[in-house]
Protein backbone atom coordinates (compact mmCIF):
# COMPACT_ATOMS: atom_id res chain seq x y z
CA UNK A 1 0.00 0.00 0.00
CA UNK A 2 1.43 3.49 -0.91
CA UNK A 3 2.56 5.68 2.06
CA UNK A 4 1.01 8.95 2.19
CA UNK A 5 2.97 11.73 4.89
CA UNK A 6 -0.30 12.76 7.33
CA UNK A 7 0.47 16.95 7.83
CA UNK A 8 -2.65 17.51 10.77
CA UNK A 9 -4.26 21.00 12.46
CA UNK A 10 -1.23 23.12 14.18
CA UNK A 11 1.78 21.83 11.97
CA UNK A 12 3.57 23.98 10.06
CA UNK A 13 3.24 24.22 6.25
CA UNK A 14 6.48 22.70 4.47
CA UNK A 15 8.25 24.88 2.05
CA UNK A 16 9.32 24.80 -1.18
CA UNK A 17 10.32 26.62 -4.32
CA UNK A 18 8.46 25.12 -7.30
CA UNK A 19 7.42 26.60 -10.61
CA UNK A 20 3.88 28.31 -10.85
CA UNK A 21 1.55 30.44 -13.31
CA UNK A 22 3.37 33.44 -12.18
CA UNK A 23 6.82 32.41 -11.18
CA UNK A 24 9.67 29.96 -12.31
CA UNK A 25 10.83 29.47 -8.69
CA UNK A 26 8.07 30.69 -6.44
CA UNK A 27 9.54 30.96 -3.03
CA UNK A 28 6.64 29.45 -1.43
CA UNK A 29 7.74 30.87 2.19
CA UNK A 30 7.29 33.92 0.60
CA UNK A 31 3.79 34.14 0.41
CA UNK A 32 3.23 34.00 4.23
CA UNK A 33 1.15 37.01 5.91
CA UNK A 34 -2.55 36.52 4.75
CA UNK A 35 -4.34 32.89 5.12
CA UNK A 36 -3.51 30.29 1.89
CA UNK A 37 -6.00 27.76 0.84
CA UNK A 38 -4.45 24.79 -1.13
CA UNK A 39 -6.06 22.88 -3.53
CA UNK A 40 -4.70 19.58 -4.21
CA UNK A 41 -7.32 18.75 -6.92
CA UNK A 42 -4.30 16.44 -8.77
CA UNK A 43 -5.56 17.10 -12.38
CA UNK A 44 -8.00 19.00 -14.01
CA UNK A 45 -8.99 16.36 -16.87
CA UNK A 46 -11.83 14.65 -14.34
CA UNK A 47 -14.92 15.87 -13.01
CA UNK A 48 -13.64 15.26 -9.51
CA UNK A 49 -11.09 18.36 -10.20
CA UNK A 50 -12.57 20.46 -12.26
CA UNK A 51 -14.98 20.38 -9.22
CA UNK A 52 -12.83 21.71 -6.51
CA UNK A 53 -11.65 24.30 -9.28
CA UNK A 54 -15.05 25.56 -9.46
CA UNK A 55 -14.22 27.61 -6.07
CA UNK A 56 -12.51 30.11 -7.77
CA UNK A 57 -15.35 31.22 -9.81
CA UNK A 58 -17.96 30.24 -6.34
CA UNK A 59 -15.85 32.61 -4.23
CA UNK A 60 -13.95 34.54 -6.54
CA UNK A 61 -13.84 37.75 -4.29
CA UNK A 62 -12.77 36.31 -1.32
CA UNK A 63 -9.09 36.12 -3.08
CA UNK A 64 -7.33 39.18 -2.85
CA UNK A 65 -3.99 38.69 -2.00
CA UNK A 66 -4.62 40.64 1.16
CA UNK A 67 -6.54 38.30 3.19
CA UNK A 68 -6.44 35.45 1.30
CA UNK A 69 -4.47 33.72 -1.62
CA UNK A 70 -5.66 30.72 -3.37
CA UNK A 71 -3.07 28.49 -4.76
CA UNK A 72 -4.51 24.88 -6.86
CA UNK A 73 -1.69 21.92 -7.12
CA UNK A 74 -1.47 20.22 -9.65
CA UNK A 75 0.87 16.86 -10.73
CA UNK A 76 -0.54 16.46 -14.95
CA UNK A 77 1.73 18.12 -17.32
CA UNK A 78 -1.40 18.09 -19.57
CA UNK A 79 -3.25 20.82 -17.32
CA UNK A 80 -0.55 22.93 -18.75
CA UNK A 81 -0.60 22.26 -21.44
CA UNK A 82 -4.01 22.09 -22.75
CA UNK A 83 -4.48 25.45 -20.65
CA UNK A 84 -6.86 23.89 -18.56
CA UNK A 85 -5.86 26.16 -15.49
CA UNK A 86 -5.11 29.56 -15.51
CA UNK A 87 -3.63 32.42 -13.02
CA UNK A 88 -6.21 35.27 -12.02
CA UNK A 89 -4.93 38.03 -9.97
CA UNK A 90 -4.89 39.02 -7.96
CA UNK A 91 -5.09 35.73 -5.35
CA UNK A 92 -5.24 33.02 -7.82
CA UNK A 93 -1.82 30.94 -9.11
CA UNK A 94 -1.34 27.16 -9.84
CA UNK A 95 1.88 25.20 -8.67
CA UNK A 96 3.12 23.05 -11.30
CA UNK A 97 4.24 19.83 -9.43
CA UNK A 98 5.12 17.56 -12.01
CA UNK A 99 8.11 16.44 -10.17
CA UNK A 100 5.65 15.81 -6.78
CA UNK A 101 7.56 17.63 -4.89
CA UNK A 102 4.87 19.55 -2.94
CA UNK A 103 2.32 16.74 -3.21
CA UNK A 104 5.26 14.34 -1.21
CA UNK A 105 5.90 16.98 1.43
CA UNK A 106 1.64 17.16 2.08
CA UNK A 107 0.39 14.23 1.19
CA UNK A 108 -1.48 14.15 -1.76
CA UNK A 109 1.29 11.78 -2.89
CA UNK A 110 2.99 8.77 -2.09
CA UNK A 111 6.16 9.53 -0.13
CA UNK A 112 9.20 8.23 -2.78
CA UNK A 113 6.60 8.41 -5.25
CA UNK A 114 8.43 8.21 -9.46
CA UNK A 115 6.50 8.86 -12.44
CA UNK A 116 3.33 7.25 -13.48
CA UNK A 117 0.44 6.15 -12.07
CA UNK A 118 -0.09 6.77 -8.40
CA UNK A 119 -2.82 7.01 -6.58
CA UNK A 120 -3.79 11.11 -5.78
CA UNK A 121 -4.88 12.18 -2.33
CA UNK A 122 -7.56 15.15 -3.21
CA UNK A 123 -8.13 17.63 -0.07
CA UNK A 124 -8.15 21.36 1.03
CA UNK A 125 -5.39 22.69 3.04
CA UNK A 126 -6.27 26.25 4.51
CA UNK A 127 -3.18 27.95 6.33
CA UNK A 128 -2.50 30.49 8.49
CA UNK A 129 -0.12 33.99 7.94
CA UNK A 130 2.38 32.15 9.81
CA UNK A 131 1.85 29.36 7.58
CA UNK A 132 1.09 26.64 9.80
CA UNK A 133 -1.90 24.26 9.07
CA UNK A 134 -5.40 25.54 9.92
CA UNK A 135 -7.74 23.61 8.08
CA UNK A 136 -7.85 20.40 6.04
CA UNK A 137 -11.29 19.30 4.16
CA UNK A 138 -11.21 16.01 2.38
CA UNK A 139 -12.89 16.30 -1.37
CA UNK A 140 -16.07 15.07 -2.04
CA UNK A 141 -16.86 13.40 -5.09
CA UNK A 142 -20.14 15.42 -5.46
CA UNK A 143 -18.09 18.73 -4.32
CA UNK A 144 -20.19 18.96 -1.63
CA UNK A 145 -17.33 20.33 0.57
CA UNK A 146 -16.94 23.61 -1.75
CA UNK A 147 -20.03 24.66 0.30
CA UNK A 148 -18.56 23.83 3.71
CA UNK A 149 -15.05 25.26 2.54
CA UNK A 150 -16.52 28.98 1.45
CA UNK A 151 -18.86 29.33 4.74
CA UNK A 152 -15.20 28.29 6.64
CA UNK A 153 -13.39 31.06 4.78
CA UNK A 154 -16.11 33.65 5.23
CA UNK A 155 -16.07 33.42 8.97
CA UNK A 156 -11.88 33.54 9.03
CA UNK A 157 -10.97 36.49 11.64
CA UNK A 158 -8.95 39.39 10.10
CA UNK A 159 -5.23 38.64 9.29
CA UNK A 160 -3.97 40.97 12.31
CA UNK A 161 -6.00 38.57 14.55
CA UNK A 162 -5.78 35.41 13.44
CA UNK A 163 -5.31 33.41 16.89
CA UNK A 164 -8.20 35.08 17.55
CA UNK A 165 -6.71 38.89 19.04
CA UNK A 166 -4.55 41.15 18.17
CA UNK A 167 -0.45 40.20 17.88
CA UNK A 168 2.69 41.48 17.26
CA UNK A 169 5.32 39.92 15.62
CA UNK A 170 8.38 38.85 17.96
CA UNK A 171 10.48 41.38 17.54
CA UNK A 172 12.35 43.85 20.13
CA UNK A 173 12.44 47.64 20.10
CA UNK A 174 15.47 50.29 21.14
CA UNK A 175 15.51 53.91 21.56
CA UNK A 176 18.81 55.31 22.04
CA UNK A 177 20.99 52.70 20.31
CA UNK A 178 23.03 55.47 18.41
CA UNK A 179 22.87 59.56 19.44
CA UNK A 180 21.58 62.37 17.68
CA UNK A 181 25.22 63.53 16.76
CA UNK A 182 26.17 59.96 15.65
CA UNK A 183 23.39 59.23 13.41
CA UNK A 184 24.24 63.24 11.57
CA UNK A 185 27.67 61.70 11.12
CA UNK A 186 26.54 58.13 9.33
CA UNK A 187 24.30 60.28 7.40
CA UNK A 188 26.90 62.74 6.27
CA UNK A 189 29.29 60.01 5.44
CA UNK A 190 27.27 58.33 2.84
CA UNK A 191 26.14 61.73 1.89
CA UNK A 192 29.73 62.99 1.06
CA UNK A 193 30.44 59.55 -0.63
CA UNK A 194 27.07 58.24 -2.11
CA UNK A 195 25.70 54.63 -2.18
CA UNK A 196 25.62 52.16 -4.62
CA UNK A 197 22.79 49.82 -5.94
CA UNK A 198 21.73 47.15 -3.48
CA UNK A 199 21.13 43.90 -4.24
CA UNK A 200 19.86 40.57 -2.66
CA UNK A 201 21.20 36.73 -2.36
CA UNK A 202 19.76 34.03 -4.87
CA UNK A 203 20.93 30.49 -4.90
CA UNK A 204 21.57 30.04 -8.92
CA UNK A 205 22.68 26.45 -9.82
CA UNK A 206 24.04 25.41 -6.26
CA UNK A 207 26.24 28.62 -5.97
CA UNK A 208 24.86 32.27 -3.38
CA UNK A 209 24.99 35.56 -6.02
CA UNK A 210 24.20 38.60 -5.81
CA UNK A 211 21.38 39.69 -7.61
CA UNK A 212 19.85 43.22 -8.19
CA UNK A 213 16.07 43.61 -9.39
CA UNK A 214 14.32 47.26 -8.28
CA UNK A 215 11.13 45.76 -8.53
CA UNK A 216 12.27 43.66 -5.70
CA UNK A 217 14.46 45.75 -3.89
CA UNK A 218 15.21 49.55 -4.39
CA UNK A 219 18.46 50.45 -1.82
CA UNK A 220 21.82 52.45 -2.34
CA UNK A 221 24.22 51.31 0.39
CA UNK A 222 27.80 53.22 1.58
CA UNK A 223 30.15 50.75 3.09
CA UNK A 224 32.33 51.88 6.29
CA UNK A 225 35.70 50.88 5.99
CA UNK A 226 37.39 53.20 8.86
CA UNK A 227 38.18 50.71 11.48
CA UNK A 228 38.23 53.17 14.38
CA UNK A 229 34.57 54.22 13.68
CA UNK A 230 33.36 50.24 12.67
CA UNK A 231 34.91 49.71 16.43
CA UNK A 232 32.57 52.31 17.70
CA UNK A 233 29.57 51.43 16.05
CA UNK A 234 30.53 47.13 17.47
CA UNK A 235 31.22 49.10 21.08
CA UNK A 236 27.75 50.29 20.63
CA UNK A 237 25.47 47.12 19.54
CA UNK A 238 27.49 45.16 22.30
CA UNK A 239 26.77 47.67 25.14
CA UNK A 240 22.92 48.42 23.65
CA UNK A 241 21.53 45.44 21.80
CA UNK A 242 23.57 41.84 22.75
CA UNK A 243 22.01 42.15 26.15
CA UNK A 244 18.87 42.93 25.29
CA UNK A 245 19.10 39.51 22.73
CA UNK A 246 20.62 37.70 25.31
CA UNK A 247 17.67 38.27 28.16
CA UNK A 248 15.01 37.95 25.37
CA UNK A 249 16.27 34.97 23.41
CA UNK A 250 19.46 33.38 25.72
CA UNK A 251 21.32 33.83 22.79
CA UNK A 252 25.12 34.94 22.88
CA UNK A 253 26.27 37.52 20.00
CA UNK A 254 29.76 37.09 19.82
CA UNK A 255 29.86 38.91 15.86
CA UNK A 256 28.69 41.60 13.52
CA UNK A 257 28.06 41.35 9.70
CA UNK A 258 28.17 44.37 7.27
CA UNK A 259 28.83 48.11 8.09
CA UNK A 260 26.76 50.04 5.90
CA UNK A 261 24.70 53.38 6.15
CA UNK A 262 21.93 52.15 3.41
CA UNK A 263 19.72 55.07 1.94
CA UNK A 264 15.68 54.18 0.72
CA UNK A 265 15.20 57.60 -1.91
CA UNK A 266 11.58 58.58 -2.69
CA UNK A 267 13.05 59.87 -5.61
CA UNK A 268 13.47 55.78 -7.42
CA UNK A 269 10.44 54.57 -5.20
CA UNK A 270 13.02 53.05 -2.53
CA UNK A 271 11.72 49.70 -1.05
CA UNK A 272 12.40 46.12 -0.53
CA UNK A 273 9.58 43.04 -0.49
CA UNK A 274 8.92 40.89 1.58
CA UNK A 275 11.95 38.58 2.11
CA UNK A 276 13.65 36.28 5.11
CA UNK A 277 17.62 37.06 5.39
CA UNK A 278 18.92 33.63 5.77
CA UNK A 279 17.58 31.35 3.08
CA UNK A 280 20.46 31.20 0.92
CA UNK A 281 23.93 28.87 1.95
CA UNK A 282 26.14 32.66 1.99
CA UNK A 283 23.26 33.93 3.99
CA UNK A 284 22.70 30.87 6.53
CA UNK A 285 24.49 31.51 9.30
CA UNK A 286 22.90 35.22 9.58
CA UNK A 287 20.53 34.91 13.21
CA UNK A 288 19.52 38.45 14.02
CA UNK A 289 19.10 41.66 11.72
CA UNK A 290 19.18 44.96 12.89
CA UNK A 291 17.55 47.99 11.75
CA UNK A 292 18.71 51.15 12.98
CA UNK A 293 17.01 54.59 11.45
CA UNK A 294 19.25 57.52 11.06
CA UNK A 295 16.49 60.18 10.90
CA UNK A 296 13.03 60.67 10.49
CA UNK A 297 12.04 63.05 8.25
CA UNK A 298 10.42 60.64 5.67
CA UNK A 299 7.61 59.31 5.00
CA UNK A 300 7.00 55.56 3.85
CA UNK A 301 10.03 53.37 4.43
CA UNK A 302 8.61 51.29 7.21
CA UNK A 303 9.26 47.81 8.26
CA UNK A 304 6.77 45.34 8.93
CA UNK A 305 6.48 41.56 9.37
CA UNK A 306 3.31 40.38 7.46
CA UNK A 307 2.98 36.89 9.00
CA UNK A 308 2.16 39.01 12.47
CA UNK A 309 -0.31 41.44 10.41
CA UNK A 310 0.14 44.68 8.49
CA UNK A 311 1.47 46.84 11.77
CA UNK A 312 4.70 48.74 10.48
CA UNK A 313 7.19 50.31 12.68
CA UNK A 314 9.53 53.49 12.33
CA UNK A 315 11.60 54.32 15.23
CA UNK A 316 12.96 57.28 15.89
CA UNK A 317 16.33 58.22 15.04
CA UNK A 318 19.44 55.93 16.40
CA UNK A 319 16.08 53.75 17.53
CA UNK A 320 16.50 49.75 16.15
CA UNK A 321 14.12 46.87 15.58
CA UNK A 322 15.86 43.74 15.71
CA UNK A 323 14.41 40.24 14.74
CA UNK A 324 15.59 37.58 13.77
CA UNK A 325 16.52 36.28 10.50
CA UNK A 326 13.97 33.84 9.55
CA UNK A 327 11.08 36.28 10.20
CA UNK A 328 9.83 37.35 7.18
CA UNK A 329 9.62 41.54 6.64
CA UNK A 330 9.55 44.24 4.50
CA UNK A 331 10.12 47.80 4.05
CA UNK A 332 7.69 49.80 2.10
CA UNK A 333 8.48 52.44 -0.32
CA UNK A 334 9.75 56.04 0.69
CA UNK A 335 7.00 57.94 -1.04
CA UNK A 336 8.57 61.68 0.54
CA UNK A 337 12.24 62.32 1.41
CA UNK A 338 14.82 59.65 2.49
CA UNK A 339 15.58 57.24 4.83
CA UNK A 340 18.76 56.49 6.31
CA UNK A 341 19.65 53.25 8.36
CA UNK A 342 22.73 51.40 9.82
CA UNK A 343 21.79 47.52 9.17
CA UNK A 344 23.98 44.97 10.47
CA UNK A 345 23.69 41.12 11.34
CA UNK A 346 24.78 39.01 14.10
CA UNK A 347 25.33 36.03 14.92
CA UNK A 348 28.20 33.33 17.22
CA UNK A 349 30.91 31.79 16.91
CA UNK A 350 28.71 28.49 15.99
CA UNK A 351 27.50 30.30 13.08
CA UNK A 352 30.76 31.37 11.73
CA UNK A 353 31.86 28.28 11.76
CA UNK A 354 28.73 27.82 9.31
CA UNK A 355 29.49 30.93 7.04
CA UNK A 356 33.18 29.64 6.83
CA UNK A 357 32.00 26.14 5.49
CA UNK A 358 29.70 27.99 3.23
CA UNK A 359 32.43 29.13 1.00
CA UNK A 360 32.69 26.36 -1.44
CA UNK A 361 28.57 27.69 -2.36
CA UNK A 362 29.62 31.61 -2.68
CA UNK A 363 30.05 32.95 -6.45
CA UNK A 364 33.17 34.60 -6.87
CA UNK A 365 31.86 37.84 -7.03
CA UNK A 366 30.65 37.58 -3.98
CA UNK A 367 33.82 36.34 -2.12
CA UNK A 368 35.08 33.96 0.85
CA UNK A 369 34.91 34.09 4.56
CA UNK A 370 37.60 33.91 6.91
CA UNK A 371 36.40 33.45 10.52
CA UNK A 372 38.71 36.00 12.66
Amino acid sequence: MPEYRILETGDPAPWFTQRSTSNEKFHFDTAAGRYIVLCFFGTAADEMGRSMLKIVDERRSLFDDGKLAFFGVSHDRNDEAQGRIKESLPGVRHFFDFDGQIGQRYGSLPVDSVSGQVAIRRFWMVLDPTMRVRAILPALADGAERAQLGAYLDALPPVESFPGFSVQAPIIVLPNVFEPVFCQQLIDLYEAAGGTDSGFMREVNGKTVEVVDARHKRRADYTIEDEKLKLTLRQKIIRRIVPEIQKVHQYTVTRMERYIVACYDSANGGHFRAHRDNTTKGTAHRRFAVSINLNSDFDGGEVSFPEYGPRSFKPPPGGAVVFSCSLLHAVSPVTRGKRYAFLPFLYDDAAAAVREANNKYLDESVGNYVKV
